[in-house]
């Protein structure tokens, strides 16, 4: 069966083959790196934790999105308002030009919550990635399992260990997001929510969502830079290219 073939190839990558995923191969991950040269700590946090709020309904891949972000902002450092700032980027914005309203009335939403943070809360954050979510989901007004939700606990993980040189996993309970690329891989195996399933997996394994998220998603976006980075840092790279293939 698919399904148990999926789960053998998965405990055998492990958390830590997610790792290696996480920081050597999603192009996400070095836009994060390079925004973070340019920033202090607790704005390049911020910055990110109000960009994976306005990550969907995307015009271009996620990676060439999060590296215009990365880009943008090392370039035109925040002076003010992150809701101003927006209002000049995303027009602008060659990969996220579609309901650019909704996405400033969101950060309208979230602004107050991340001007109320210092950088001891955002370190204790990263430590309690649950609490984060939960504060978040409540201050969004939105669902725990909601896409933008548990992407913004995956980014904020990605900046905090970029800013504090800490690894941390992502908790048991936090979901995968709910990606089209995941969706439609998740149709491969099953009819059911990918959210449920890829949760009971999760278990099974031993690995959390959103570290399964980190193996998968990079590698279905097709990137020939991912796939090179892939075979140069990951020892199992062909276990993840079989596991792709499934």
């Amino acid at each position: 069966m698919k399904v148990e073939a999926l789960k053998s190839i998965l405990k055998e990558l492990g958390i830590e083959c997610a790792r290696t995923i996480e920081e050597k191969v999603d192009l996400q991950f070095s836009a994060l790196e390079n925004l973070h040269k340019n920033l202090n700590d607790e704005l390049f946090l911020k910055l990110v934790i109000a960009n994976s709020i306005v990550s969907y309904q995307l015009s271009d891949k996620g990676e060439n999105w999060w590296w215009e972000f990365s880009n943008y902002f090392s370039k035109n450092p925040l002076a003010g308002s992150i809701v101003k700032a927006y209002s000049e980027f995303l027009p602008r914005s060659k990969s996220n030009r579609r309901l650019i309203q909704s996405k400033l009335n969101r950060l309208k939403k979230l602004e107050p919550f991340l001007n109320s943070l210092t950088i001891e809360d955002l370190i204790k954050y990263h430590q309690n990635m649950l609490g984060f979510r939960d504060h978040l989901a409540k201050v969004m007004n939105a669902k725990e399992d909601a896409k933008t939700i548990v992407f913004a606990v995956k980014m904020f993980g990605y900046a905090s260990r970029i800013a504090f040189g800490e690894f941390i996993p992502y908790p048991m309970e936090i979901d995968i997001p709910k990606d089209f690329r995941i969706e439609n891989y998740t149709k491969r195996f099953v009819n059911k929510n990918s959210i449920t399933f890829w949760r009971e997996v999760s278990k099974e394994v031993e690995i959390p969502p959103l570290h399964i998220d980190s193996i998968l998603w990079p590698v279905l976006g097709g990137d020939k830079r991912v796939m090179e980075k892939l075979k140069k840092h990951c020892e199992k790279y062909e276990l993840v290219l079989e596991l792709i293939s499934l």
